[in-house]
């Protein structure tokens, strides 16, 4: 962990607690928690944070979670720039591959293998073995 980098977010981000954790996460309403990876430490804090200054909560589908997922990113990468973090798009794509992968195999259908769609109640339906018309 980089004390001095996560002081400076403490002063710069006052309403928020950052602490450590098992792995990274934003907590509603204002944590950020703080993992012990090594690899792109910095800019996994920022992802994080950026959750939290985008106000993200809860989402209502897949594809709203991995649009959060997004934003936070490109959020993470401004943040970036303004404290000197290095910014690996290899890496953030891996990240973002994770969400995109997850999505695919949950949207597949279990029967026929098509992709189905999700319904704002966070149900998955399938229009050949369902017979929608």
């Amino acid at each position: 962990m980089n004390l001095d980098f996560v002081a400076r977010l403490r002063v710069d981000y006052p309403d928020y607690t950052f602490r450590s954790g098992k792995k990274f996460a934003f907590r509603f309403p204002k944590t950020i928690l703080l993992g012990g990876e090594e690899e792109n430490w910095e800019l996994l804090t920022l992802h994080e944070l950026s959750h939290a200054i985008l106000g993200h909560r809860h989402f209502k589908t897949d594809v709203e979670r991995l649009k959060m997922e997004s934003e936070a990113w490109s959020k993470a990468k401004s943040l970036a720039s303004y404290y000197e973090v290095g910014v690996d798009e290899d890496f953030i794509q891996e990240q973002l591959d994770s969400y995109r992968d997850w999505l695919h195999q949950k949207s597949r259908c279990p029967i026929c293998g098509l992709t189905r769609f999700q319904t704002p109640d966070s149900q998955y339906h399938c229009p050949r073995c369902e017979n929608l018309s």
